[in-house]
């Protein structure tokens, strides 16, 4: 037998001892087959296993008698909920975010963007299926979706924005009537009064937390003045929901927390919420108008520095210094002048210009109002009629046209701008520079990416503030040497690659 055939017969061998040990197993009694022992004896724990004997209580701690008052509130905190929450919604939200670019080339350009998802919660507040919500919820969003309290899904249109006080209105695209909750009077609301907060925190919907008002008037931007703050649970997701109170009136709607974690933010029991009656007057500006309207002076004042308290002789605390009064504005009207230090607007004490811009902001269109000034050293007393902001827009300066040459227009021509004045409320706003008004397609300008809307600053770092002075200083610039220019798109500011110099034709060598 070969050296194959004889490993072959040995393998057979213990194979088949295999097969006749693993039997025997089987056939011993009270082992329970190879079953059992792969087991390890699970089956013989199992069946000498005694059950344990147990007694559950069947007495609360307390008898409904003795917390009378506890049971009764506990049931009508869910009679509460039971009633509001139908009125509350889950928004989803979809966009596209652009960056402005700039190449090594000095052009600006727009990517082709990235898509963006959010979410957001908002109230019912007309039969119609007009919502509520917070600005930056719906703002740059191309889809807005509304989640119901039955779990139907609507799409929705924005019908205005405020971004001053961070409130969008929408309207629900549905061929029903909804559920609206009421408005109630956010300046009865006191310290301390139980306040609910529903929400779509983290896209978990229908979340109801409770709390309190915390305090009132608080101020966590220059933007968001005079919210309540509340120790009802709010987290990102809650942004645009109602607070409400005891009665289902919304008092508030949700617009920010607190967290000293920015990189995971969270609830830590300090949230904010707008007040009712300011949600309110933005609501129905947006729908008689499609905006919200903003109240305005015209005037240009800032903040205390210590060569503005010398020139003034203002040492006290508080108080704005007026720097300049708009030709024309209710201000100019009112008799309030530069060098003026504004010390209470309406009766209220003023604390920095960014709350007296608040305050202007908010005075309802026509109203007057009462202007506390010190001036050399005494208190005046002014009467002003707040204008809509809007209406300013017509306040322009005055530039006049300038006749220029034929190589002037050449100069023009080949850079490929044209330019306007801002307007006075632009300017009051604190925008400078010029905007620009036209761009010529064969001009060098629109080969570099500039667009009508954009803002020069400055040309070879020399600053432009009106359209004459723009000209000059390009004209001058532009025959001599490379001319660069400082422009400002929306909220970022660019070098743009210098122009090339023009060459007039009596300048050709």
């Amino acid at each position: 037998m070969n050296l194959a055939l004889r490993r072959t017969a040995v393998l057979f061998g213990v194979f088949l001892l295999a097969f006749l040990v693993v039997a025997g197993f089987r056939k011993l009694p009270g082992m329970g087959g190879l079953s059992n022992l792969l087991n390890f004896g699970a089956k013989d724990r199992e069946s000498n296993y005694v059950p344990e004997r147990y007694t559950l209580s069947s007495k609360p701690a307390l008898s409904p008698g003795e917390v009378e008052y506890l049971a009764a509130l506990d049931e009508e905190f869910a009679r509460l909920t039971a009633a509001v929450v139908p009125s509350v919604v889950s928004l989803q939200t979809e966009g596209v975010k652009r960056n402005f670019m700039q190449d090594w080339l000095g052009r600006v350009w727009v990517d082709e963007g990235y898509p963006v998802r959010g979410i957001g919660s908002g109230v019912v507040v007309s039969r119609e299926g007009h919502v509520v919500t917070n600005e930056h919820v719906t703002n740059g969003k191309s889809r807005i979706t509304v989640t119901m309290h039955d779990g139907k899904t609507y799409p929705a249109v924005v019908i205005g924005e405020d971004r001053a006080l961070d409130i969008a209105v929408i309207r629900i695209k549905a061929n029903r009537e909804f559920k609206p909750l009421k408005f109630g009077d956010s300046d009865r609301v006191r310290q301390g009064q139980q306040a609910l907060a529903i929400g779509n925190p983290f896209g978990l919907g229908e979340t109801v937390t409770r709390g309190i008002i915390s305090a009132k008037e608080r101020t966590i931007s220059d933007r968001q003045r005079d919210l309540f703050q509340t120790d009802a649970a709010i987290n990102p997701g809650n942004s645009g929901g109602p607070l409400v109170n005891i009665l289902g009136e919304i008092i508030g709607i949700n617009v920010a927390i607190y967290s000293p974690d920015t990189e995971d933010e969270g609830f830590v029991g300090i949230g904010f919420s707008i007040p009712s009656n300011d949600v309110r007057e933005v609501f129905e500006q947006i729908l008689a108008k499609g905006r919200a309207t903003r109240g305005w002076l015209g005037v240009r004042c800032y903040d205390w520095n210590p060569l503005i308290r010398e020139k003034v002789g203002w040492y006290e605390s508080g108080g704005v210094y007026i720097q300049d009064v708009v030709p024309e504005s209710p201000a100019e009207s009112s008799g309030l002048l530069p060098d003026d230090v504004v010390v209470r607007y309406n009766g209220k004490v003023v604390e920095s210009r960014a709350q007296f811009f608040a305050q202007i902001q908010r005075t309802p269109v026509a109203r007057e109002v009462d202007i506390t000034v010190w001036r050399k050293g005494q208190e005046v007393t002014l009467k002003a009629t707040v204008i809509d902001a809007e209406e300013a827009e017509t306040l322009t300066q005055a530039s006049g046209p300038v006749e220029r040459s034929i190589s002037d227009q050449a100069v023009i021509r080949d850079i490929g701008i044209t330019v306007q004045g801002l307007t006075l409320l632009q300017r009051t706003r604190g925008a400078r520079g010029v905007l620009i008004s036209g761009i010529h397609p064969e001009g060098q300008a629109a080969r570099r990416g500039l667009r009508v809307g954009d803002m020069i600053l400055e040309i070879n770092n020399a600053r432009v503030d009106q359209p004459a002075d723009f000209y000059d200083k390009l004209i001058a610039s532009a025959t001599e040497q490379q001319t660069s220019l400082t422009v400002q798109r929306e909220r970022q500011v660019y070098r743009v690659r210098p122009f090339a110099r023009v060459r007039l034709p009596e300048q050709e060598e």
